[in-house]
């Protein structure tokens, strides 16, 4: 080529428009809003977009199936208070991931879910596209808010919009449906780079009325058996000095839900955990924290709360709607939890005075009794082990190691982890939350170890593990520092039931012996087998010292779980037996 061929070649470049697609744009939109990371699963429409994410240097962890990668984003939501994000393909992927959308919506953890999505003209009219569904239409019921969006101009908006619906008021799940055309749709660069949205200010404080917070504090100061409850709402908050010198400087007993363990330390001279039982039934007074009365509190009412209207209740909440859901609450304070904390704390002042030693006494010895009670079950080093030992050995491990994040799930295994394992640090403990489901032991594991890059602990039952168990290839892939403990007592509560008939293994057996371990090892990470408590104990300080992938196989006693748990309750089971035919 001549030099002057060369010049009009590079002149001509010079002048010719930047472009940009809606691949880019998307990506784009999300690193403005300073989101970096995403979780999905790869394939038809949006394969290119980690591809492209991963390239302009945001960090993309690919699962091995929807729902997983839901619960990831889910979680991430939660430990950072910004949406995590969830991209997965059209329809059947959409559906896998809507599942961890609503889950989210529900704990209200901010996600949005983007999904790949079939063109609108052939949706519309049901003509028959690949992996054809109204997936906007599906969503809507599900969480807080659903988008398409149709124009590349408008990717911009469309991420601002579901960034601030995700995280404002109460935080919940968001749907964006991109349609396979929208990536490849092109547009000036400079356009697109002003058609970006950077967000400002997506959770603005939500002060309380004072005369909400003068009447909290009347309610409270006449409390003879005044009593806190701390909720995951309370964590989510991340106002956790705050929230500590309210319950100091009251001297008032709190109690913990499950994912709020830590806010104080479970040993905190006023933590009333271990007298649950007590406090909830004799409490004059309940102040609800970012915690609702639901079913996880048996919606305030009931044997476990004592006398019908024998206590008053102050609730603490951005929702107004959450007032008066189950019973009347006498002092609604609507506002986010920082500011609701803080105005309490200005409005008691200095000269307040803490609750009646007979009741703060009474707690004590209880929660002393049962402690010692359980102290011996805890210490027992049997094979195979039972629950309260395995749980011993553990609990000592995170007592030990306070910024280690503890994933836990499963029906015994949930339920006696909750009571054992002390925690020392906020949002440290992640569990099933609200619905109470199984299945979010590895999405939460891989989200907490990439979100904070802390050593993860999931203590998992051998049924809950098998929701997401393939993820140990995820973790291997990634080389995160999880240490995977599965309970294995050979089924579903236990795994001693039997077919009457004699065919088939009962409903809630498993394979008797199974060695989970060695599908780590299948993929490269670190199998253990134990058998007691101090083999466990053994191989778990090991796999948090190593940080390396790790599963350890816990051999429970089969007969050593209950029937649903704490929860059974909720489980009908028939009187009528017949014999088999």
């Amino acid at each position: 080529m001549s030099a002057l061929a060369q010049r009009i070649v590079e002149d001509h470049a010079a002048v010719e428009p930047e472009i940009t697609d809606g691949f880019h744009l998307v990506i784009d939109a999300l690193k403005l809003n300073d989101i970096n990371t995403i979780y999905g699963v790869p394939g038809i429409p949006i394969t290119d977009l980690g591809r492209l994410a991963q390239a302009a240097g945001m960090r993309v962890i690919s699962f091995r199936h929807e729902q997983h990668a839901g619960n990831a984003a889910a979680i991430a939501g939660f430990l950072t208070q910004k949406p995590g994000i969830c991209l997965t393909v059209s329809a059947p992927g959409f559906l896998n991931g809507l599942t961890a959308l609503a889950n989210a919506t529900t704990n209200c953890f901010p996600m949005i879910l983007i999904s790949g999505s079939s063109e609108r003209e052939i949706v519309d009219l049901q003509q028959g596209d690949y992996e054809e569904m109204d997936q906007l239409a599906i969503a809507k019921p599900l969480c807080k808010a659903a988008f398409r969006v149709l124009h590349a101009a408008d990717i911009g908006i469309a991420v601002a919009r579901a960034i601030r619906a995700a995280v404002s008021g109460r935080p919940g799940g968001v749907y964006l449906d991109l349609p396979a055309k929208l990536f490849s749709q092109t547009m000036d660069a400079e356009a697109g780079a002003k058609s970006l949205v950077k967000v400002i200010d997506p959770a603005p404080a939500q002060l309380p009325a004072p005369d909400a917070i003068k009447r909290a504090l009347d309610v409270l100061r006449q409390a003879k058996r005044p009593l806190i409850v701390l909720g995951k709402g309370a964590a989510y908050a991340q106002a956790d000095d705050a929230i500590r010198d309210l319950v100091e400087r009251s001297g008032i007993p709190y109690v913990p839900m499950s994912m709020a363990k830590g806010l104080l330390p479970d040993t905190h001279a006023q933590s009333a955990g271990a007298a649950r039982s007590l406090v909830l039934k004799e409490a004059d007074v309940v102040l609800l924290v970012g915690a609702r009365l639901n079913w996880l509190l048996s919606h305030g009412k009931g044997k476990t709360w004592g006398a019908p209207g024998s206590k008053k209740f102050i609730q603490i909440d951005i929702e107004p709607r959450e007032m008066d859901s189950n019973v009347e609450i006498v002092a609604p304070v609507v506002g986010d939890i920082a500011s609701c904390v803080a105005a309490l704390l200005d409005g008691m002042g200095q000269g307040w005075a803490a609750p009646p030693a007979a009741w703060t006494d009474a707690i004590a010895a209880k929660r002393d009794e049962n402690l010692a009670k359980m102290a011996g079950k805890l210490r027992k080093n049997a094979a195979p082990m039972d629950f309260h030992g395995a749980l011993g050995a553990l609990k000592t491990i995170i007592q030990q190691r306070p910024d280690a994040i503890l994933v836990n799930e499963g029906a015994n295994t949930l339920d006696l982890a909750r009571g054992i394992i002390d925690m020392h640090k906020p949002r440290k403990r992640l569990d099933v939350g609200t619905w109470g489901i199984m299945g979010i032991g590895m999405g939460y594991a891989i989200a907490a170890a990439v979100e904070t890059g802390h050593p993860v602990l999931a203590v998992e039952g051998d049924s809950a593990f098998g929701f997401s168990g393939m993820e140990v290839e995820t973790i291997c892939r990634y080389n995160l520092p999880i240490c995977i403990v599965v309970f294995n007592n050979n089924g579903i509560y236990r795994g001693t039931d039997i077919d009457p008939t004699g065919r088939d293994p009962a409903t809630t057996v498993f394979v008797a012996d199974s060695r989970y371990d060695r599908m780590m090892e299948a993929f490269g990470g670190v199998g253990v087998h134990a058998t007691t408590p101090d083999e466990l104990s053994q191989a778990v300080n090991a796999a948090m010292d190593s940080g390396r992938p790790t599963l350890i196989n816990a051999v429970i006693d089969p007969a050593a779980g209950t029937e649903s748990g704490n929860i059974g309750s909720l489980n009908p089971q028939s009187t009528v037996r017949k014999k088999p035919a």
